[in-house]
Protein backbone atom coordinates (compact mmCIF):
# COMPACT_ATOMS: atom_id res chain seq x y z
CA UNK A 1 0.00 0.00 0.00
CA UNK A 2 2.23 2.22 1.12
CA UNK A 3 4.41 2.02 -2.89
CA UNK A 4 1.05 2.67 -4.36
CA UNK A 5 0.51 5.41 -1.94
CA UNK A 6 3.77 7.01 -3.44
CA UNK A 7 3.74 6.20 -6.87
CA UNK A 8 4.11 8.81 -9.50
CA UNK A 9 1.39 8.51 -12.23
CA UNK A 10 2.84 10.37 -15.39
CA UNK A 11 5.11 12.99 -16.05
CA UNK A 12 4.85 15.51 -12.87
CA UNK A 13 3.99 14.65 -9.14
CA UNK A 14 0.02 14.33 -8.04
CA UNK A 15 -1.79 17.72 -6.90
CA UNK A 16 -3.63 16.13 -4.14
CA UNK A 17 -3.71 12.22 -2.91
CA UNK A 18 -6.61 13.01 -0.96
CA UNK A 19 -9.56 10.06 0.00
CA UNK A 20 -12.85 11.15 -1.44
CA UNK A 21 -15.36 12.82 1.05
CA UNK A 22 -18.47 11.99 1.50
CA UNK A 23 -19.83 14.92 -0.12
CA UNK A 24 -17.65 13.94 -3.24
CA UNK A 25 -19.23 10.48 -3.24
CA UNK A 26 -22.24 11.43 -3.24
CA UNK A 27 -21.96 13.78 -6.31
CA UNK A 28 -20.47 10.85 -7.56
CA UNK A 29 -23.27 8.62 -7.43
CA UNK A 30 -25.60 11.36 -8.46
CA UNK A 31 -23.27 12.02 -11.86
CA UNK A 32 -24.01 7.84 -12.24
CA UNK A 33 -27.50 8.34 -11.81
CA UNK A 34 -27.66 11.13 -14.39
CA UNK A 35 -25.48 9.33 -16.90
CA UNK A 36 -27.92 5.91 -16.78
CA UNK A 37 -30.52 8.77 -17.20
CA UNK A 38 -29.05 9.97 -19.96
CA UNK A 39 -28.97 6.07 -21.60
CA UNK A 40 -25.04 6.14 -21.27
CA UNK A 41 -25.08 2.71 -20.44
CA UNK A 42 -26.21 -0.27 -22.81
CA UNK A 43 -28.33 -3.36 -21.52
CA UNK A 44 -26.58 -6.43 -20.10
CA UNK A 45 -28.01 -8.04 -22.89
CA UNK A 46 -26.39 -6.15 -25.34
CA UNK A 47 -23.01 -6.54 -23.80
CA UNK A 48 -22.98 -10.05 -23.64
CA UNK A 49 -24.10 -10.02 -27.39
CA UNK A 50 -21.27 -8.03 -27.93
CA UNK A 51 -18.88 -10.64 -26.32
CA UNK A 52 -20.51 -13.58 -28.15
CA UNK A 53 -19.71 -11.64 -31.68
CA UNK A 54 -16.06 -11.07 -30.44
CA UNK A 55 -15.42 -14.76 -29.94
CA UNK A 56 -17.60 -15.67 -33.22
CA UNK A 57 -14.92 -12.92 -35.40
CA UNK A 58 -12.09 -14.40 -33.35
CA UNK A 59 -12.65 -18.33 -34.68
CA UNK A 60 -13.47 -16.76 -37.93
CA UNK A 61 -9.68 -14.81 -37.93
CA UNK A 62 -7.99 -18.13 -37.17
CA UNK A 63 -10.23 -19.45 -40.32
CA UNK A 64 -9.31 -17.25 -42.01
CA UNK A 65 -5.38 -17.39 -41.67
CA UNK A 66 -5.82 -20.95 -41.70
CA UNK A 67 -7.26 -20.88 -45.36
CA UNK A 68 -4.89 -18.26 -46.78
CA UNK A 69 -2.35 -20.37 -45.73
CA UNK A 70 -3.28 -23.41 -46.94
CA UNK A 71 -5.61 -22.78 -49.86
CA UNK A 72 -3.70 -19.76 -51.30
CA UNK A 73 -0.09 -19.92 -50.01
CA UNK A 74 0.27 -24.03 -49.98
CA UNK A 75 2.28 -23.89 -46.90
CA UNK A 76 2.80 -26.96 -45.24
CA UNK A 77 0.76 -28.16 -42.24
CA UNK A 78 3.01 -27.69 -39.05
CA UNK A 79 2.86 -23.69 -40.28
CA UNK A 80 -0.76 -23.78 -40.79
CA UNK A 81 -1.45 -25.17 -37.78
CA UNK A 82 1.04 -22.84 -35.82
CA UNK A 83 0.16 -19.36 -37.77
CA UNK A 84 -2.57 -18.17 -35.96
CA UNK A 85 -4.26 -14.84 -36.05
CA UNK A 86 -6.04 -12.50 -33.43
CA UNK A 87 -8.37 -9.82 -32.94
CA UNK A 88 -8.25 -7.00 -30.66
CA UNK A 89 -10.51 -4.11 -30.06
CA UNK A 90 -9.60 -0.56 -29.59
CA UNK A 91 -11.35 2.58 -29.13
CA UNK A 92 -14.67 3.36 -26.54
CA UNK A 93 -15.06 -0.39 -26.08
CA UNK A 94 -11.49 -1.41 -25.32
CA UNK A 95 -11.31 2.21 -22.89
CA UNK A 96 -14.43 0.37 -21.42
CA UNK A 97 -17.33 3.63 -22.34
CA UNK A 98 -19.21 2.13 -24.78
CA UNK A 99 -22.95 2.72 -24.67
CA UNK A 100 -25.85 1.69 -26.51
CA UNK A 101 -25.56 1.63 -30.56
CA UNK A 102 -21.71 2.28 -30.51
CA UNK A 103 -19.04 0.73 -32.96
CA UNK A 104 -17.15 -2.24 -31.99
CA UNK A 105 -13.30 -0.88 -33.61
CA UNK A 106 -11.67 -4.27 -34.20
CA UNK A 107 -8.22 -5.23 -35.27
CA UNK A 108 -7.56 -8.29 -37.14
CA UNK A 109 -3.74 -9.07 -36.59
CA UNK A 110 -2.01 -12.02 -38.90
CA UNK A 111 1.34 -13.33 -39.62
CA UNK A 112 3.59 -12.46 -42.77
CA UNK A 113 2.28 -14.68 -45.20
CA UNK A 114 -1.28 -12.95 -44.85
CA UNK A 115 -1.48 -10.12 -46.93
CA UNK A 116 -4.27 -6.99 -46.90
CA UNK A 117 -5.72 -8.30 -50.69
CA UNK A 118 -6.29 -11.76 -48.71
CA UNK A 119 -8.07 -9.34 -46.32
CA UNK A 120 -10.50 -7.90 -48.80
CA UNK A 121 -10.79 -11.33 -50.80
CA UNK A 122 -11.53 -14.03 -48.18
CA UNK A 123 -12.41 -12.82 -44.99
CA UNK A 124 -16.02 -11.11 -46.26
CA UNK A 125 -16.49 -15.14 -47.50
CA UNK A 126 -15.62 -16.69 -44.61
CA UNK A 127 -17.83 -14.26 -42.19
CA UNK A 128 -20.74 -15.06 -44.15
CA UNK A 129 -19.74 -18.52 -43.95
CA UNK A 130 -19.21 -18.92 -40.57
CA UNK A 131 -21.69 -16.23 -39.18
CA UNK A 132 -25.27 -17.98 -38.10
CA UNK A 133 -27.88 -17.33 -40.29
CA UNK A 134 -29.09 -14.08 -40.80
CA UNK A 135 -26.64 -12.65 -38.46
CA UNK A 136 -24.94 -10.42 -41.14
CA UNK A 137 -27.18 -7.49 -41.71
CA UNK A 138 -24.57 -5.67 -44.00
CA UNK A 139 -21.42 -5.66 -45.12
CA UNK A 140 -19.14 -2.87 -46.49
CA UNK A 141 -15.41 -3.07 -47.58
CA UNK A 142 -13.77 -0.04 -48.36
CA UNK A 143 -9.90 -0.91 -49.31
CA UNK A 144 -8.86 2.23 -50.70
CA UNK A 145 -9.56 4.19 -48.01
CA UNK A 146 -6.16 5.86 -45.32
CA UNK A 147 -6.95 2.90 -42.87
CA UNK A 148 -8.56 0.18 -45.05
CA UNK A 149 -11.60 -1.06 -43.36
CA UNK A 150 -14.39 -3.45 -43.56
CA UNK A 151 -17.22 -2.33 -42.00
CA UNK A 152 -20.43 -4.53 -41.28
CA UNK A 153 -23.32 -4.93 -38.50
CA UNK A 154 -23.21 -8.88 -36.85
CA UNK A 155 -26.42 -9.82 -35.31
CA UNK A 156 -27.24 -6.30 -34.36
CA UNK A 157 -23.98 -5.18 -33.18
CA UNK A 158 -21.42 -2.76 -35.49
CA UNK A 159 -18.35 -3.72 -36.43
CA UNK A 160 -15.37 -1.84 -38.05
CA UNK A 161 -12.60 -4.35 -39.13
CA UNK A 162 -9.15 -2.98 -39.73
CA UNK A 163 -6.36 -4.84 -40.59
CA UNK A 164 -2.32 -5.62 -39.90
CA UNK A 165 0.27 -7.42 -40.61
CA UNK A 166 3.13 -8.29 -38.32
CA UNK A 167 6.04 -9.40 -39.71
CA UNK A 168 6.29 -12.84 -37.73
CA UNK A 169 5.33 -16.19 -38.83
CA UNK A 170 2.42 -17.34 -36.20
CA UNK A 171 0.01 -14.82 -34.57
CA UNK A 172 -0.92 -17.29 -30.97
CA UNK A 173 -3.63 -16.20 -28.69
CA UNK A 174 -1.61 -14.98 -26.38
CA UNK A 175 0.41 -12.55 -28.19
CA UNK A 176 0.04 -9.21 -26.72
CA UNK A 177 1.13 -5.52 -28.62
CA UNK A 178 3.35 -3.38 -26.09
CA UNK A 179 6.15 -5.07 -27.70
CA UNK A 180 7.60 -2.63 -29.65
CA UNK A 181 9.76 -5.33 -31.28
CA UNK A 182 7.12 -6.35 -32.83
CA UNK A 183 6.56 -3.09 -35.16
CA UNK A 184 10.38 -4.00 -37.04
CA UNK A 185 9.37 -4.77 -41.01
CA UNK A 186 5.76 -3.62 -40.35
CA UNK A 187 4.37 -1.45 -43.43
CA UNK A 188 2.98 1.96 -42.63
CA UNK A 189 -0.88 1.08 -43.49
CA UNK A 190 0.05 -1.82 -40.84
CA UNK A 191 1.59 0.61 -38.02
CA UNK A 192 -1.36 3.23 -38.32
CA UNK A 193 -3.74 0.12 -37.82
CA UNK A 194 -1.54 -0.74 -34.58
CA UNK A 195 -1.60 2.01 -33.66
CA UNK A 196 -4.81 2.21 -32.34
CA UNK A 197 -5.11 -0.92 -30.04
CA UNK A 198 -1.73 0.21 -28.74
CA UNK A 199 -2.63 3.66 -27.48
CA UNK A 200 -5.98 2.21 -26.02
CA UNK A 201 -4.05 -0.08 -23.93
CA UNK A 202 -1.20 2.77 -22.69
CA UNK A 203 -3.99 4.90 -21.65
CA UNK A 204 -5.55 2.38 -19.74
CA UNK A 205 -2.34 1.15 -18.04
CA UNK A 206 -1.39 4.83 -17.04
CA UNK A 207 -4.58 5.74 -15.05
CA UNK A 208 -4.41 5.39 -11.16
CA UNK A 209 -8.05 4.04 -11.26
CA UNK A 210 -9.88 2.51 -14.45
CA UNK A 211 -13.34 2.79 -13.18
CA UNK A 212 -12.68 6.43 -11.80
CA UNK A 213 -11.25 6.82 -15.14
CA UNK A 214 -14.67 5.20 -17.45
CA UNK A 215 -17.13 7.22 -15.19
CA UNK A 216 -15.36 10.46 -15.75
CA UNK A 217 -14.67 9.73 -19.37
CA UNK A 218 -18.27 9.19 -20.09
CA UNK A 219 -19.38 12.08 -18.40
CA UNK A 220 -16.64 14.20 -20.44
CA UNK A 221 -17.43 12.62 -23.68
CA UNK A 222 -21.17 13.31 -23.42
CA UNK A 223 -20.73 16.85 -22.45
CA UNK A 224 -18.54 17.33 -25.46
CA UNK A 225 -21.26 15.73 -27.85
CA UNK A 226 -23.72 17.78 -26.59
CA UNK A 227 -21.69 20.57 -27.01
CA UNK A 228 -20.86 19.96 -30.60
CA UNK A 229 -16.88 20.15 -29.94
CA UNK A 230 -16.17 16.27 -30.45
CA UNK A 231 -14.96 15.94 -33.95
CA UNK A 232 -11.07 15.36 -34.77
CA UNK A 233 -11.86 15.92 -38.82
CA UNK A 234 -13.35 19.40 -38.29
CA UNK A 235 -11.05 20.91 -35.53
CA UNK A 236 -12.30 19.39 -32.22
CA UNK A 237 -10.54 16.65 -30.44
CA UNK A 238 -11.40 13.23 -30.66
CA UNK A 239 -12.70 10.02 -28.46
CA UNK A 240 -8.82 9.64 -28.28
CA UNK A 241 -7.73 12.99 -27.08
CA UNK A 242 -10.47 13.42 -24.65
CA UNK A 243 -9.75 9.93 -23.10
CA UNK A 244 -6.08 11.26 -22.61
CA UNK A 245 -6.86 14.54 -21.38
CA UNK A 246 -9.18 13.28 -18.93
CA UNK A 247 -6.40 10.46 -17.56
CA UNK A 248 -3.84 13.12 -17.42
CA UNK A 249 -6.43 14.74 -15.11
CA UNK A 250 -6.80 11.24 -13.37
CA UNK A 251 -2.75 11.11 -13.17
CA UNK A 252 -2.84 14.57 -10.87
CA UNK A 253 -5.88 13.62 -8.68
CA UNK A 254 -4.63 9.15 -8.25
CA UNK A 255 -7.41 8.82 -5.83
CA UNK A 256 -10.38 11.01 -6.66
CA UNK A 257 -14.02 9.89 -7.33
CA UNK A 258 -15.13 10.39 -11.15
CA UNK A 259 -17.08 13.23 -10.70
CA UNK A 260 -14.10 15.29 -9.06
CA UNK A 261 -12.08 14.31 -12.00
CA UNK A 262 -14.80 16.44 -14.04
CA UNK A 263 -15.17 19.00 -12.01
CA UNK A 264 -11.21 19.35 -12.05
CA UNK A 265 -10.87 18.75 -15.57
CA UNK A 266 -12.39 21.75 -16.87
CA UNK A 267 -10.46 24.41 -14.53
CA UNK A 268 -6.93 22.27 -15.02
CA UNK A 269 -7.38 21.59 -19.10
CA UNK A 270 -9.58 25.13 -19.61
CA UNK A 271 -5.78 27.18 -17.67
CA UNK A 272 -3.56 24.86 -19.47
CA UNK A 273 -0.65 26.81 -20.80
CA UNK A 274 -0.43 25.52 -24.41
CA UNK A 275 1.09 25.37 -26.72
CA UNK A 276 2.91 22.79 -23.97
CA UNK A 277 1.77 19.06 -24.68
CA UNK A 278 -0.12 17.14 -22.49
CA UNK A 279 1.41 13.70 -21.98
CA UNK A 280 0.95 10.95 -19.97
CA UNK A 281 4.42 9.22 -19.96
CA UNK A 282 7.76 10.70 -21.32
CA UNK A 283 8.01 10.25 -25.21
CA UNK A 284 9.93 7.04 -26.08
CA UNK A 285 12.23 5.85 -28.62
CA UNK A 286 11.78 3.44 -30.20
CA UNK A 287 13.43 0.50 -33.09
CA UNK A 288 11.88 2.27 -36.63
CA UNK A 289 12.45 4.76 -38.31
CA UNK A 290 9.61 6.27 -37.87
CA UNK A 291 8.69 10.25 -36.96
CA UNK A 292 7.86 10.59 -33.04
CA UNK A 293 6.20 13.83 -32.22
CA UNK A 294 9.36 16.90 -31.97
CA UNK A 295 8.60 20.03 -32.48
CA UNK A 296 12.17 20.93 -32.13
CA UNK A 297 12.85 18.81 -35.02
CA UNK A 298 10.18 18.89 -37.39
CA UNK A 299 8.64 22.46 -38.23
CA UNK A 300 5.26 21.67 -38.76
CA UNK A 301 4.85 19.88 -35.02
CA UNK A 302 5.18 23.53 -33.55
CA UNK A 303 2.32 24.82 -35.62
CA UNK A 304 -0.15 22.69 -32.94
CA UNK A 305 -2.16 24.66 -31.02
CA UNK A 306 -3.22 22.24 -28.37
CA UNK A 307 -0.91 19.32 -28.39
CA UNK A 308 -2.30 15.91 -27.03
CA UNK A 309 0.44 13.58 -27.35
CA UNK A 310 -0.20 9.77 -27.60
CA UNK A 311 1.78 7.61 -25.31
CA UNK A 312 2.46 4.52 -27.21
CA UNK A 313 5.79 3.95 -29.80
CA UNK A 314 5.19 6.15 -32.16
CA UNK A 315 4.10 9.32 -30.09
CA UNK A 316 2.22 11.38 -32.15
CA UNK A 317 -0.26 14.68 -31.72
CA UNK A 318 -3.91 13.50 -31.60
CA UNK A 319 -4.80 17.42 -31.81
CA UNK A 320 -3.11 18.49 -35.62
CA UNK A 321 -6.19 19.73 -36.91
CA UNK A 322 -7.44 22.34 -34.19
CA UNK A 323 -7.29 25.67 -35.54
CA UNK A 324 -7.84 29.04 -34.00
CA UNK A 325 -11.48 29.27 -33.67
CA UNK A 326 -11.90 25.67 -32.55
CA UNK A 327 -9.27 26.47 -29.62
CA UNK A 328 -11.19 29.33 -28.37
CA UNK A 329 -14.26 27.42 -28.47
CA UNK A 330 -13.07 24.56 -27.00
CA UNK A 331 -11.24 26.66 -24.25
CA UNK A 332 -14.85 28.78 -23.75
CA UNK A 333 -16.68 25.79 -23.23
CA UNK A 334 -14.00 24.01 -20.45
CA UNK A 335 -14.71 27.95 -18.62
CA UNK A 336 -18.55 27.03 -19.05
CA UNK A 337 -18.05 23.57 -17.45
CA UNK A 338 -16.09 24.45 -14.75
CA UNK A 339 -18.74 26.77 -13.82
CA UNK A 340 -21.34 24.90 -13.96
CA UNK A 341 -19.56 22.21 -12.11
CA UNK A 342 -18.57 24.71 -9.61
CA UNK A 343 -22.57 25.07 -8.77
CA UNK A 344 -22.84 21.78 -9.01
CA UNK A 345 -20.80 20.80 -5.58
CA UNK A 346 -22.43 23.92 -4.37
CA UNK A 347 -25.99 22.60 -4.86
CA UNK A 348 -26.96 24.98 -7.71
CA UNK A 349 -26.99 23.24 -10.27
CA UNK A 350 -27.42 19.44 -11.48
CA UNK A 351 -25.51 17.07 -13.89
CA UNK A 352 -28.47 17.40 -16.01
CA UNK A 353 -27.28 20.93 -16.41
CA UNK A 354 -23.95 20.03 -17.82
CA UNK A 355 -25.27 18.24 -19.97
CA UNK A 356 -27.09 20.45 -21.86
CA UNK A 357 -27.48 20.86 -25.74
CA UNK A 358 -25.30 23.64 -27.76
CA UNK A 359 -26.98 26.15 -28.82
CA UNK A 360 -25.30 26.58 -31.88
CA UNK A 361 -27.72 27.40 -34.51
CA UNK A 362 -30.21 28.95 -31.97
CA UNK A 363 -28.51 31.70 -30.57
CA UNK A 364 -24.58 31.51 -30.71
CA UNK A 365 -24.36 33.51 -34.84
CA UNK A 366 -26.17 35.92 -36.71
CA UNK A 367 -24.04 34.78 -39.95
CA UNK A 368 -23.35 31.88 -41.24
CA UNK A 369 -21.47 29.72 -44.21
CA UNK A 370 -23.51 26.94 -45.74
CA UNK A 371 -21.55 24.52 -47.48
CA UNK A 372 -23.45 22.60 -49.66
CA UNK A 373 -21.98 19.78 -51.51
CA UNK A 374 -24.17 17.81 -54.03
CA UNK A 375 -24.07 14.60 -55.89
CA UNK A 376 -26.17 13.27 -58.36
CA UNK A 377 -26.12 9.65 -56.93
CA UNK A 378 -26.42 8.37 -53.83
CA UNK A 379 -23.34 6.59 -54.00
CA UNK A 380 -21.13 9.49 -55.61
CA UNK A 381 -22.55 11.92 -52.73
CA UNK A 382 -21.16 9.35 -49.82
CA UNK A 383 -17.45 9.93 -51.37
CA UNK A 384 -18.28 14.07 -52.68
CA UNK A 385 -19.39 14.80 -49.26
CA UNK A 386 -16.04 13.23 -47.57
CA UNK A 387 -13.86 15.18 -49.32
CA UNK A 388 -15.89 18.31 -49.16
CA UNK A 389 -15.74 17.87 -44.64
CA UNK A 390 -12.30 16.18 -44.97
CA UNK A 391 -11.03 20.26 -46.12
CA UNK A 392 -13.52 22.32 -44.07
CA UNK A 393 -10.45 23.10 -41.61
CA UNK A 394 -8.57 24.41 -43.99
CA UNK A 395 -10.88 26.53 -44.60
CA UNK A 396 -11.25 27.60 -40.91
CA UNK A 397 -7.92 28.48 -40.93
CA UNK A 398 -8.00 30.89 -43.62
CA UNK A 399 -11.09 32.66 -42.03
CA UNK A 400 -9.14 32.67 -38.95
CA UNK A 401 -6.52 34.87 -40.67
CA UNK A 402 -9.25 37.75 -41.91
CA UNK A 403 -8.92 40.47 -39.41
CA UNK A 404 -12.19 41.56 -39.34
CA UNK A 405 -13.39 37.73 -37.64
CA UNK A 406 -13.03 36.66 -34.48
CA UNK A 407 -14.42 33.55 -34.72
CA UNK A 408 -15.03 30.91 -37.74
CA UNK A 409 -16.64 27.87 -35.84
CA UNK A 410 -18.03 24.79 -37.98
CA UNK A 411 -20.58 22.52 -36.74
CA UNK A 412 -19.36 19.26 -36.00
CA UNK A 413 -21.42 17.22 -38.44
CA UNK A 414 -22.56 17.34 -41.95
CA UNK A 415 -26.67 17.35 -42.61
CA UNK A 416 -27.82 14.99 -45.85
CA UNK A 417 -30.72 16.14 -47.31
CA UNK A 418 -32.45 14.20 -50.04
CA UNK A 419 -34.30 16.43 -53.02
CA UNK A 420 -36.81 15.65 -55.86
CA UNK A 421 -36.40 17.77 -59.07
CA UNK A 422 -38.57 18.32 -61.80
CA UNK A 423 -36.55 20.54 -64.24
CA UNK A 424 -32.78 21.56 -64.96
CA UNK A 425 -33.74 25.10 -63.29
CA UNK A 426 -34.85 23.03 -59.82
CA UNK A 427 -31.96 21.27 -59.99
CA UNK A 428 -29.74 24.06 -60.57
CA UNK A 429 -31.87 25.75 -57.45
CA UNK A 430 -30.72 23.12 -54.86
CA UNK A 431 -27.08 22.81 -56.37
CA UNK A 432 -26.86 26.19 -54.87
CA UNK A 433 -28.34 25.70 -51.55
CA UNK A 434 -32.39 26.14 -52.28
CA UNK A 435 -34.51 23.40 -50.20
CA UNK A 436 -37.76 24.26 -52.18
CA UNK A 437 -37.68 20.71 -53.63
CA UNK A 438 -36.56 18.81 -50.39
CA UNK A 439 -38.03 15.48 -50.18
CA UNK A 440 -40.81 15.18 -48.16
CA UNK A 441 -40.94 11.69 -47.32
CA UNK A 442 -37.39 11.23 -46.28
CA UNK A 443 -35.67 12.68 -42.96
CA UNK A 444 -32.90 14.84 -43.07
CA UNK A 445 -29.69 12.62 -41.40
CA UNK A 446 -26.41 14.14 -40.18
CA UNK A 447 -23.43 12.21 -41.44
CA UNK A 448 -22.84 10.55 -37.65
CA UNK A 449 -26.02 8.76 -37.60
CA UNK A 450 -25.60 7.79 -41.37
CA UNK A 451 -22.18 6.48 -40.47
CA UNK A 452 -21.79 5.36 -44.12
CA UNK A 453 -18.02 4.08 -44.23
CA UNK A 454 -16.80 5.39 -47.58
CA UNK A 455 -18.29 8.65 -46.77
CA UNK A 456 -15.77 8.63 -43.63
CA UNK A 457 -12.85 6.94 -45.32
CA UNK A 458 -12.98 9.84 -47.73
CA UNK A 459 -13.94 12.73 -44.48
CA UNK A 460 -10.89 10.93 -43.12
CA UNK A 461 -8.01 11.83 -45.69
CA UNK A 462 -8.29 8.42 -47.92
CA UNK A 463 -10.08 9.99 -50.85
CA UNK A 464 -6.61 10.34 -52.86
CA UNK A 465 -7.02 6.61 -53.36
CA UNK A 466 -10.84 6.54 -53.74
CA UNK A 467 -12.60 6.59 -57.07
CA UNK A 468 -15.99 8.77 -57.52
CA UNK A 469 -18.58 5.83 -57.80
CA UNK A 470 -20.19 5.65 -61.39
CA UNK A 471 -23.58 4.87 -62.60
CA UNK A 472 -26.59 6.38 -63.94
CA UNK A 473 -28.11 9.69 -62.45
CA UNK A 474 -31.55 8.70 -60.29
CA UNK A 475 -34.40 9.50 -62.50
CA UNK A 476 -37.69 7.74 -62.22
CA UNK A 477 -40.98 8.76 -63.97
CA UNK A 478 -42.75 9.39 -60.89
CA UNK A 479 -44.24 12.57 -60.80
CA UNK A 480 -47.55 13.74 -61.96
CA UNK A 481 -48.75 12.75 -65.64
CA UNK A 482 -45.59 10.80 -65.34
CA UNK A 483 -43.18 13.31 -65.23
CA UNK A 484 -39.60 12.34 -64.97
CA UNK A 485 -38.35 12.90 -61.34
CA UNK A 486 -34.55 13.93 -60.79
CA UNK A 487 -32.95 13.21 -57.62
CA UNK A 488 -30.00 15.21 -55.96
CA UNK A 489 -28.47 14.44 -52.60
CA UNK A 490 -27.15 17.14 -51.03
CA UNK A 491 -24.47 17.49 -47.69
CA UNK A 492 -25.05 20.96 -45.61
CA UNK A 493 -22.27 21.89 -43.91
CA UNK A 494 -22.17 24.91 -41.58
CA UNK A 495 -19.92 27.83 -39.95
CA UNK A 496 -20.63 30.34 -37.20
CA UNK A 497 -19.19 33.49 -38.35
CA UNK A 498 -18.56 35.80 -34.93
CA UNK A 499 -17.23 39.09 -36.45
CA UNK A 500 -14.82 41.77 -34.47
CA UNK A 501 -17.02 44.30 -33.19
CA UNK A 502 -14.27 46.96 -34.53
CA UNK A 503 -14.23 45.06 -38.33
CA UNK A 504 -15.52 46.25 -41.50
CA UNK A 505 -19.10 46.53 -42.20
CA UNK A 506 -18.56 44.45 -45.15
CA UNK A 507 -16.61 41.68 -45.05
CA UNK A 508 -14.94 40.08 -48.28
CA UNK A 509 -14.55 36.53 -47.92
CA UNK A 510 -14.18 35.78 -51.71
CA UNK A 511 -10.81 34.82 -51.58
CA UNK A 512 -10.50 32.46 -48.50
CA UNK A 513 -14.27 30.30 -49.90
CA UNK A 514 -12.59 30.28 -53.57
CA UNK A 515 -9.54 28.64 -52.25
CA UNK A 516 -11.60 25.67 -50.30
CA UNK A 517 -13.50 25.42 -53.41
CA UNK A 518 -10.60 25.60 -55.35
CA UNK A 519 -9.26 22.74 -53.09
CA UNK A 520 -12.20 20.40 -53.13
CA UNK A 521 -12.18 20.50 -56.95
CA UNK A 522 -8.76 19.57 -57.50
CA UNK A 523 -9.68 16.28 -56.81
CA UNK A 524 -8.61 13.89 -59.04
CA UNK A 525 -11.71 12.08 -58.94
CA UNK A 526 -14.10 14.96 -59.24
CA UNK A 527 -16.97 14.13 -61.73
CA UNK A 528 -18.58 17.41 -62.59
CA UNK A 529 -21.56 15.90 -64.07
CA UNK A 530 -22.11 14.38 -60.98
CA UNK A 531 -20.65 16.46 -58.39
CA UNK A 532 -20.82 19.97 -57.38
CA UNK A 533 -19.91 22.50 -54.82
CA UNK A 534 -21.67 25.88 -53.54
CA UNK A 535 -21.08 28.22 -50.46
CA UNK A 536 -23.96 30.30 -48.87
CA UNK A 537 -24.10 32.97 -46.98
CA UNK A 538 -26.78 32.42 -44.84
CA UNK A 539 -28.26 34.72 -41.95
CA UNK A 540 -29.56 32.99 -38.38
CA UNK A 541 -33.16 33.41 -39.20
CA UNK A 542 -33.20 31.68 -42.95
CA UNK A 543 -31.24 28.68 -41.21
CA UNK A 544 -33.06 25.51 -42.33
CA UNK A 545 -35.98 24.28 -40.01
CA UNK A 546 -34.63 20.87 -39.80
CA UNK A 547 -31.66 21.79 -37.80
CA UNK A 548 -33.87 22.71 -34.92
CA UNK A 549 -34.77 20.23 -32.27
CA UNK A 550 -38.11 20.46 -30.29
CA UNK A 551 -38.71 22.66 -27.99
CA UNK A 552 -35.68 25.19 -29.89
CA UNK A 553 -36.74 28.65 -31.43
CA UNK A 554 -35.52 29.32 -34.62
CA UNK A 555 -33.84 32.77 -34.39
CA UNK A 556 -36.49 35.35 -36.51
CA UNK A 557 -35.91 38.45 -38.58
CA UNK A 558 -35.18 41.70 -36.71
CA UNK A 559 -38.48 44.30 -37.81
CA UNK A 560 -36.94 47.42 -36.91
CA UNK A 561 -35.50 49.12 -39.70
CA UNK A 562 -32.64 50.73 -36.95
CA UNK A 563 -31.29 47.13 -36.74
CA UNK A 564 -31.48 46.13 -40.20
CA UNK A 565 -29.17 49.81 -40.64
CA UNK A 566 -26.82 47.89 -38.58
CA UNK A 567 -26.38 44.90 -40.71
CA UNK A 568 -22.73 43.74 -41.62
CA UNK A 569 -22.55 41.34 -45.08
CA UNK A 570 -20.15 38.54 -45.53
CA UNK A 571 -19.62 39.24 -49.11
CA UNK A 572 -17.89 42.08 -51.31
CA UNK A 573 -19.22 45.12 -52.84
CA UNK A 574 -19.37 43.66 -56.00
CA UNK A 575 -19.29 39.71 -56.24
CA UNK A 576 -20.90 37.06 -54.15
CA UNK A 577 -18.33 35.24 -52.31
CA UNK A 578 -18.26 31.65 -54.20
CA UNK A 579 -22.12 31.73 -56.09
CA UNK A 580 -23.09 33.74 -52.40
CA UNK A 581 -26.62 33.85 -53.38
CA UNK A 582 -29.68 32.37 -54.53
CA UNK A 583 -28.82 32.56 -58.20
CA UNK A 584 -25.63 31.42 -60.30
CA UNK A 585 -24.91 32.99 -63.30
CA UNK A 586 -24.96 30.28 -65.91
CA UNK A 587 -21.45 30.93 -67.59
CA UNK A 588 -20.05 29.95 -63.53
CA UNK A 589 -18.50 26.51 -63.64
CA UNK A 590 -20.94 23.49 -61.49
CA UNK A 591 -19.32 23.22 -58.73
Amino acid sequence: MASQATKQWGVTPPISQSLPTEKERAANDALMAELKNQNNFESPEETKRRGTVLQALQKITVEFVKHVSKEVRKLPQSVVDAAGGKIFTYGSYRLGVYGPGSDIDTLVVVPKHVSREDFFEYLPKIIKRMAPKDAIQEMTPVPDAFVPIIKLEFSGISIDLIFARLAVASVPVNLLLKDTNLLRGVEEKDLRSLNGTRVTDEILELVPQKTTFRTALRGIKLWAQRRAIYANIIGFPGGVAWAMLVARVCQLYPHATGSVIIGKFFRIIGQWSWPQPVLLKNIEDGPLQARVWNPKVYKGDMFHLMPIITPAYPSMCATHNITMSTKTIIIRELERGGDITDKIFTGQLQWKDLFGKHTFFTSDYKYYLSIVAASRTKDAQHVWSGVVESKIRTLVSNLDNQGSIQVARPFNKGFDRVHHCKNEDQIDAVLNGDLKYQATDVKTETTDNIKDPKHAAAAEGGAEEMKMPNGDTEVSPTGENGTEIHTIYTTTYYIGIELRQDGNKRLDISYQTKEYKDKCLDWANYNPELNSLVIVHTRNYDLPADLFGEGETKPIRPTKKKVLSKKRALDTEDTPPVQNGTKRRKSDETG
